[in-house]
This record gives C-alpha cells, structure tokens and sequence, in this order.
C-alpha cells in the first residue's frame, strides 16, 4: 500500500481500491486466457455453428436475467457478496468444462448458463464497487489502472493460451488453460473476503427506469443504440474466432490475432481517451462505425490469415473510435436522467438488458438462418447484414441533446 501512495503522490489509494483492482486484474487475465478459446474447443468437437449459437445464447438469455436479479441483490444485500457469487459462479463454469472434458458439447446450456449468470453478478457488482470505492480525484487513477490491466490481459492472454494448447497433444493444453483460469477465479474469489463488507438499502425501480424511456428521449435513443450494439456482437463473438481456427486449423493463429488486435486497441485507446474531445465525440464515433462496417468486407469473400489480421487491427483501431465517445455520451445521458444518482444501478441494468436482447435478437436469426440455408452462403450474410450495428448506433446517437 505504501509503495502504491509513493508512486502516485497526492493520490489517496485506499486498500479497497487496490482489493478491486486486484480483483479485476485477475479476471481480466483469466477470461483473456480462456474465453476466445472456449468457442473453439465447442467447435472441435461438434464442428457445428448450430451448437456455438446454442451456448452463446444461453449465455445472453442468462446474463440479463441475472443483471435484473443482481441489481435487487445490490439495493438489499451486501454488494460484495454480489461480486463474490460471481466470480464462484466463473469459477464453477471452468470446473464443469475440466469436468465434462470432451463431452463438454453435449452441456451447451449448462456451460452457457453458468457463464451468463457468472458475467451478471459480476459486472453488476464490480460497477456500483467502482462507484462506491472509487472518489472523483481518485477515479481517473482507477479506470486508468484497470484499462493497463485490462489491455495486459488481453496482449498476454491469448497468444499465452495459444502457444501452451500447441505444444499439447490432443486437448490437454486446452485443460490446461482453463485449469489455469479455474486457478486465477479461485484466487479473486479469496481476495474478495478482505474487501470491507458494504451492506446497503434503498427501493429497487427497475420498472421505473425501463418506463423513463417514454418520457426522456436521450434515454430512448441511448437504450435503442445499444440493441443495434448488441445485434453485431451477438454473432461476432464466436463467428470470427472459428473463421480464423477453420482458416489456420492451429490455435496460436487463433493467440496471434488476439496479441494483433489487442495491442492495435491499447494504442488507440490510450490516444483516444486524450484526443477526443466533447465537441469531435459524434463525428469520431461516425468514423470509428464506418470503420467497423466496412472492414467485414475485408473477411467475407475468402478469409485468409492475412486479411484476418488485417481485419484485426483494422477493427482495433475502429473499436476505440466508437466507444470511447460512445461511452461517454451513454454516461452523461445516464448522468442528466430522473435521479440518476439514486437509480445508477436501475440504469446500468436496463442498458444492459437492451445490449443483451440485441445479441439474443441476432442469435436467434442466425440459427433459424442457417437452418434454412447453405452455412456458408448465408453466414456472409448475416455478418454484413448484422455488421451494421455499430454504424446504425452512432447514426442514432447523432439525435443526442445533451448539453
């Protein structure tokens, strides 16, 4: 702790701050490790795009439902119990996928539900934590530390977890990464128990706020934005990972692109955060849209390694283009809105549950989609189709009046 205040002098860094850093770290480097890499363990040994949307589904039915459940829990019970059950939730979903083993395709909803109730408790929890622990002065330190931590994850994660699945025969290396990750989650769950228990109260109205969108236009357009969102990240999650292992049929490929577009990302985003000011935040988030459309062109014809790396970095420099302004103007709509300080997590929940019926929205098409048709003529498709999300997001937000 001491080390920690001689470092950033005049800043008070608390131990719970550092607790929640610590916390986030270790998630944050787990699910880089692992979370690419699950989508195409399912895919080798069903080899079905049917199953992955199955198990991507289950997990953003699952994870609204318990952003709504964990929202209540947050206003009536302890907030660091919230986070501790999720992340024994995590925890339990590596231990079934260890478990299942090479049956692990046959316990799709399962593994999906486990998932999607873990990332619910979770990031409800860690968001009102940030609030709470965090001060205006020490606020900046905090995203800023956990945006190094988050982007470190990201660079060592996946070309880690690539490199060690390689030198194993059969899955081993696979058990191994989420061995690994199961260890990580283990160790956070632990750190969580010196956390200072913070009890709270109030009236929980989510209701209240879903209906504040007939009332505050702002509120509308940034809840409709984020179904457009969700729509592209629905299918994309899982979609480009096994374009990239059916392409290379070798999972550090698979660790290459990540460490590629990980570290393009870092870069942007840290000049980003510091050059877009209010006054550019539209016009970069049109540009950063269009970036994002277009560059699915670059994949949908005959995806190569090459033209999937190029994609990579082409994406993590559109991706900070957009959200950063996005983010921000989500922020301070929330900000501006009907007892924003009393209902923040009424508002986090309902964004939430907009972003994630956007991606249930483009699952279930997906599914029937290639139900009906050819995998490999309508999949195309679908990404060019869906790909517009972001673009129609930021043409959207461009009806903003926020002062």
């Amino acid at each position: 702790m001491l080390k920690f205040k001689k470092l950033y002098d005049g800043i008070d860094v608390t131990k719970d701050l550092v607790l929640l850093l610590s916390i986030g770290g270790l998630y944050s480097l787990s699910i880089s490790l692992s979370n690419t890499f699950v989508n195409v363990y399912l895919w080798k040994q069903s080899q079905s795009f049917t199953d992955l949307a199955i198990f991507n589904l289950a997990i953003v039915i699952l994870q609204p439902l318990t952003f709504i459940l964990a929202g209540r829990w947050a206003k009536k019970i302890d907030r660091v119990i919230v986070l501790r059950i999720g992340v024994i939730t995590l925890a339990l979903f590596f231990i079934a996928v260890l478990y299942f083993g090479e049956k692990s395709s046959h316990y799709l909803v399962v593994l999906g539900a486990l998932l999607g109730i873990g990332y619910g408790f979770y990031w409800l929890a860690f968001n009102v934590l940030t609030f709470e622990i965090t001060e205006p002065e020490t606020r900046d330190f905090f995203n800023g530390f956990m945006g190094a931590l988050s982007s470190s994850g990201g660079l060592i994660g996946p070309i880690t977890a690539g490199f060690i699945i390689t030198r194993f025969e059969s899955n081993i290396g696979y058990s191994v990464i989420f061995g690994i990750s199961l260890a990580l989650f283990a160790t956070a769950v632990i750190t969580s128990f010196f956390l200072r228990r913070r009890p709270s109260n109030g009236r929980y109205l989510f209701p209240r706020i879903y209906q504040e969108r007939k009332s505050n236009a702002n509120w509308r357009y940034v809840t409709n934005a984020h179904f457009l969102q969700g729509t592209r990240e629905g299918i994309f999650v899982f979609v480009i990972s096994v374009y990239i292992f059916i392409t290379t049929e070798n999972e550090l490929s698979l660790g290459t692109y990540g460490l590629v577009h990980a570290g393009t990302a870092f870069i942007i985003y840290t000049l980003a955060t510091k050059l877009i000011k209010k006054e550019k935040r539209k016009k970069a988030m049109i540009i950063g849209g269009t970036i994002l459309f277009a560059a699915i062109f670059l994949i949908i014809f005959k995806p190569t390694f090459p033209l999937l790396l190029t994609y990579g970095v082409i994406i993590g420099i559109a991706y900070p283009l957009m959200l950063v302004p996005y983010s921000s103007m989500t922020l301070d709509v929330i900000g501006k809105s009907w007892k924003a300080g009393e209902m923040r997590i009424e508002y986090i929940v309902v964004k939430e549950l907009f972003l994630n019926a956007g991606r249930i929205f483009s699952i279930i098409v997906f599914i029937a989609a290639i139900k009906i048709y050819n995998p490999s003529i309508v999949i195309p498709i679908l990404l060019v189709i869906f790909g517009l999300g972001h673009f129609l997001a930021s043409l959207l937000l461009l009806k903003l009046k926020v002062e």
